[in-house]
């Protein structure tokens, strides 16, 4: 049994966080964060990761032409979920009203949904569930420091989600294959280090706050190294080259990142996919929000192959 996606949808806040507006009260500018990371503006959220999520979903369940209770599993990447417990995809689930289904959360920060998307796949062709809704959303800027502004100035909010079903033609296409993995060498280079059962919930001063803390030079270095070889891989074992792709979607972490991914990968034909100047960095929900925008605004047609990357 093969897979393919057949529904997608997103949900982007419509609150707009520019840069010029971002100056007003962190110490930086327009010109300064365009040039190192070519983001103009992000999206706030007023509501939770499940609201943006419950959205999404829906838009995708409506696209693949079903209902909210023929979905069989709801996998939802996050590491700013609602709530610990219960999950924010059970949090999804009852919004939704998708009854019959399965849920639970998957954290692996930006490269979330992509390992979310493999399960899906998995289950499918299997035949363990028939109808997976796989589903990156993100809060993040419920975590930023506003006074760093390295870090205050990338991230922004939002949810992209696909439902995933058996192929049952040509033309639905196909998922064909996935290169994951982790080097826990570096584990330290990003953290949100007071966030769980290790942090000392006594302690009350400025280090215990949560926050992201991040090496932004071993990110870049190792991030490209990282999604230069595991694309290669996944086109490898998909029996496709290089020359073959003609869509590529890298997780939106910066521009400079994206574009250093360009040139070390060298896909010859390919249109690579760059929203980042809009969205800034949504972690789990980067791919998916720019996949769905991609094809809504005609930047990919329907019979491309495509490559999916995120670290």
């Amino acid at each position: 049994m093969k897979s393919a996606i057949t529904g997608w949808g997103k949900c982007t806040p419509d609150n707009i966080m520019t840069n010029d507006d971002l100056s007003k009260f962190v110490d930086t500018s327009d010109e300064w964060i365009q040039q190192r990371t070519g983001v103009k503006e992000r999206r706030f959220s007023h509501v939770n990761t499940s609201d943006m999520a419950e959205i999404a979903g829906k838009h995708a369940i409506a696209c693949a032409g079903l209902n909210p209770e023929d979905i069989d599993v709801v996998i939802l990447a996050t590491c700013t979920p609602d709530s610990i417990v219960p999950s924010a995809a059970a949090h999804v689930q009852k919004k939704l009203g998708a009854v019959n289904a399965s849920v639970y959360d998957v954290n692996a920060a930006c490269a979330g949904f992509l390992y979310a998307l493999e399960q899906g796949k998995a289950f499918v062709e299997s035949n363990l569930y028939k109808r997976a809704l796989v589903i990156g959303a993100e809060h993040i800027t419920w975590l930023l420091d506003w006074s760093d502004r390295n870090t205050a100035v990338l991230f922004g909010d939002g949810a992209g989600a696909v439902v995933i079903e058996e192929s049952k033609s040509e033309s639905d296409g196909e998922i064909y294959s996935f290169s994951n993995g982790l080097s826990s060498d570096n584990l330290e280079i990003l953290e949100i280090p007071n966030f769980g059962s290790a942090m000392d919930r006594f302690k009350t001063d400025e280090a215990a706050r949560v926050r992201w803390t991040f090496d932004g030079q071993e990110i870049f270095k190792s991030g490209v190294r990282a999604m230069a070889q595991a694309s290669a891989e996944a086109i490898e074992k998909s029996g496709l080259s290089k020359d073959d792709v003609d869509i590529f979607i890298p997780h939106q972490a910066n521009i400079r990142i994206v574009e250093a991914l360009e040139k070390k990968l060298g896909l010859p034909n390919a249109t690579t996919i760059k929203k980042v100047h809009r969205y800034g960095n949504t972690s789990a929900a980067s791919i998916p929000t720019a996949f769905v925008d991609a094809l809504e605004e005609g930047e990919i047609k329907g019979g491309e192959i495509a490559v999916f990357t995120a670290v």
